[in-house]
């Protein structure tokens, strides 16, 4: 069976996916989380490719947000998960697609070394406002600062043209506009309409397993699988 590749978006981290990957690793799916933060697109890219590269089959890769850029510049992968991510085709970045709302950049706090964090309170808000209180205060304190022009990174060649690719629009994301998320998803193989903010791998985890399992079942029933 097809591994399971999840890529986190700007200011995240693996532990972002934990109730996902815990819920797919105990139905017995083969889960990696790499951590981004590399400092560019390119380098952010080289570390997934690095793991998808050490995997015996191609894997279903999902990107959360700006992990949209990166798993558009990867090779080898079996299945695109776009999850309120950005597509990017020749030239452009999650900058120039329209990049966060105005809400999130509201959000952004300026640091002295020249990264950028996020306010809590409007981090929670933005990212988190359909889940539980608890749930969204745990996933804020995770939060880390993000060196600066990654969403500014244009990928150097576009998986979406060559594999299947799926894009999930989450329908009440405050973080990257829906209608934004429309457009970009017409560049996919299939799109799905969620009800969800920005990040439903903490409020409805579920939601994303019962999507990941489907398309490894799809994955197995496949000739070449």
């Amino acid at each position: 069976m097809a591994a399971v590749v999840l890529v986190h978006g700007l200011y995240h981290r693996p532990e972002h996916f934990a109730r996902v990957a815990e819920r797919l690793r105990t139905a017995g799916t083969e889960v990696v989380v790499p951590e981004l933060h590399r400092g560019s697109l390119p380098a952010d890219t080289a570390a997934v490719q690095a793991v998808i590269d050490s995997l015996p089959e191609p894997p279903i890769v999902l990107g959360h947000s700006y992990g949209g850029s990166v798993i558009t510049g990867l090779r080898g992968v079996g299945h695109l998960v776009y999850l309120a991510a950005f597509v990017p085709d020749v030239g452009e970045s999650a900058a120039s697609l329209g990049g966060a709302s105005p809400q999130l950049q509201d959000a952004i706090n300026p640091e002295p070394d020249g990264s950028t964090s996020l306010q809590p309170n409007r981090a929670a808000d933005t990212l988190y406002g359909d889940c539980p209180e608890p749930l969204a205060a745990w996933a804020v304190g995770l939060l880390r600062a993000q060196a600066p022009g990654c969403g500014r990174g244009i990928p150097e060649r576009h998986s979406w043209k060559h594999a299947l690719s799926t894009y999930v629009v989450c329908a009440q994301d405050r973080a990257i506009t829906p209608v934004l998320q429309w457009k970009m998803a017409s560049r996919c193989t299939d799109v799905r309409e969620w009800q969800t903010g920005h990040s439903p791998f903490i409020g409805q985890p579920d939601l994303i397993v019962e999507l990941l399992q489907e398309l490894l079942a799809d994955s197995s029933r496949q000739p070449d699988g």
